[in-house]
């Protein structure tokens, strides 16, 4: 006969509901006691049933996971660790794209809902409204957004965009314009408003440009007006407009960094093989994911909310490269 909980929990000396923890949600067991657990498990070739689990628990050993565009590489990174530390604990993950169009975003919540334990929303673009809706009929966590009484990890935007603008200021810059992306996105607003006082404590000019889709095709856009600007130095939303923005200005004619130097926010993978290599802020992406994991397997666990954090905050780190160099000499024709 196959092994069964009770009977790892025998040989273990623990309790069931111990043994179902220390296999679904490791991190909240003691580590010697989900070690005998796991050594238990292992000589009686125990594998749970994650139906049968569901049967007992009511619960699904699924969480789904929403972002708004697959297709942009910050995204892929956050799938990575969400997937990673939801397979530490033998949980699934469904994931979802919502072609940046908010009404698909909680239509895709309310579908995945009923098949799973909780959802992500990673850079979310519905309403704080909407999104205090949804965490009312599920468990939510959100990455890259916050929203009162919703746990989230996010960015430190204001903070990314200061070490943006100290380092161009270093390099003697003092106007520089700001490519902004969407209009509705809260990582766009935090943003600039972390590039405006930035530039405010290093009286510097900001030369807003607009905002435009967080794509390659919005760096290629917005290249134009940010030549109008006769700015030095342009600061984009994300490494993929930036990465356009480098693709017009060659074709222009314009060197980076000799005439115009670029600053990105991401540090995707790319940005490393554009020319010239972009400087950027880096992100840690993949930690996001892992974070936001560990915030619902809270909510699941239903611990006290007192006893869990609500909010985590990641730091970003600059990259220099070769797309930001010295300001050009004003007398130069």
């Amino acid at each position: 006969m196959p092994a069964t909980i009770r009977d790892v929990a025998r040989l273990a000396g623990v309790s069931p509901s111990t043994v179902s923890r220390a296999l679904s949600m490791p991190g909240v067991v003691n580590p010697t006691t989900r070690a005998r657990v796991m050594a238990a498990a292992d000589t009686l070739g125990y594998a749970p049933n994650k139906a049968a689990r569901g049967l007992i628990t009511g619960r699904t050993g699924n969480i789904g996971l929403v972002v708004p565009d697959l297709a942009n590489p910050f995204f892929p990174s956050v799938v990575k660790g969400v997937q990673a530390r939801a397979g530490e604990s033998d949980v699934s993950v469904f994931v979802a794209d919502s072609d940046e169009n908010a009404t698909t975003e909680i239509g895709l919540v309310r579908a995945l809902a009923k098949q799973v334990d909780g959802m992500i929303l990673c850079s979310p673009r519905a309403s704080d409204h909407e999104l205090i809706g949804l965490a009312q009929e599920t468990n939510v966590v959100l990455i890259n957004r916050l929203v009162e009484g919703v746990p989230a990890v996010t960015f430190d935007n204001r903070e990314a965009m200061r070490l943006a603008v100290d380092h161009l200021v270093a390099l003697g810059h003092r106007r520089i314009a700001w490519v902004g992306g969407p209009k509705t996105s809260w990582s766009n607003k935090q943003r600039m408003i972390g590039l405006v006082a930035a530039a405010n404590d290093n009286r510097v000019e900001v030369a807003p440009v607009g905002w435009f889709q967080p794509s390659y095709d919005g760096g290629i856009a917005a290249a134009d007006q940010v030549v109008a600007k006769r700015a030095t130095a342009v600061v984009a939303y994300n490494d993929l407009v930036a990465i356009g923005l480098l693709s017009r200005l060659h074709a222009r004619g314009i060197s980076v960094p000799d005439d115009l130097s670029v600053v990105g926010v991401d540090d995707i993978a790319m940005s490393r093989m554009a020319h010239p290599a972009l400087t950027t802020v880096r992100l840690p992406k993949q930690k996001s994911g892992r974070l936001a994991v560990e915030l619902m397997l809270g909510l699941l666990e239903d611990r006290d909310p007192g006893s869990i954090s609500l909010r985590a905050t990641l730091h970003g780190e600059l990259m220099v490269r070769a797309s930001t160099g010295v300001a050009p000499d004003p007398a130069r024709p």
